[in-house]
């Protein structure tokens, strides 16, 4: 697909970011600024309504603050929290990366389908690997995960190296298509072998020593990586004009 001719003293801008995503952080930093602005208790009385608490699920233990609607709506509010102001840059500078060219091209309501999806498959995974856990987990990083997966579908088809542009508006391969190739078996590799010297606690990030949910990143990881075809719209265009079902 040709690429349109930039025209002579035109200006392009620096940040192409798509407006979902600059929405997007900005809810992170208006979250993060009002929280900056509460006391300690009340604080804590946001992370007990809004953080995920594995513990909340378990019979017997001291009801928390929300009740059964909290039970539904922690398994996404907690991806809007973070503990520090590190974490949330950091988890902003990922999400510019692999969040713009996923905004691009599935539009703003199928990817913030994408991140409610992402977020609540890290939650279950946080969940069953930390049942009766007290310690509330937060942070998008599952659904940066996802993001990295889903982008991961299609940025490795043309040439060396992710390719955002040029592979916009083609169908992503078959996921085991896309498993047979060196690049993204790298990819997956060093993903995996990052997330895993991070949970060990073998390497710290950003010299935090906070926990890292990183069952959680893997949950968030496996959904982009498999539901990544119920939402791309170029995959359901091309199987519509062929009179095929959509690949995965």
């Amino acid at each position: 697909m040709s690429e349109p001719l930039s025209v002579p003293g035109s200006r392009q801008p620096i940040l192409n970011v798509p407006p979902v995503v600059t929405a997007v952080l900005a809810a992170l930093a208006l979250v993060h600024g009002l929280r900056a602005l509460l006391s300690r208790s009340a604080d804590l009385e946001v992370l007990l309504l809004f953080a995920f608490i594995p513990a909340r699920y378990e019979g017997g233990f001291i009801p928390l603050p929300g009740g059964f609607a909290a039970d539904i709506w922690t398994f996404f509010t907690y991806s809007l929290l973070h503990a520090d102001l590190t974490h949330l840059g950091f988890n902003a500078i990922w999400l510019l990366a692999f969040g713009t060219p996923l905004a691009r091209r599935f539009g703003p309501v199928r990817f913030l389908l994408f991140c409610a999806v992402t977020a609540a498959a890290g939650a279950f995974a946080h969940l069953v690997t930390h049942a009766g856990q007290v310690q509330p987990m937060v942070g998008a990083s599952a659904v940066i995960s996802g993001a990295m997966a889903a982008a991961m579908r299609f940025a490795f088809q043309a040439g060396g190296g992710m390719q955002w542009r040029g592979n916009m508006h083609l169908p992503a391969v078959p996921l085991l298509m896309a498993l047979r190739d060196p690049r993204v078996l790298v990819f997956l590799a060093v993903w995996f072998g990052l997330n895993l010297l991070f949970g060990l606690g073998s390497v710290p990030i950003l010299g935090n020593d906070q926990p890292v949910a990183w069952q959680a990143h893997v949950g968030g990881f496996l959904a982009g990586l498999l539901l990544f075809g119920f939402f791309d719209p170029v995959g359901r265009s091309i199987a519509a004009q062929n009179g095929q079902s959509r690949p995965l």
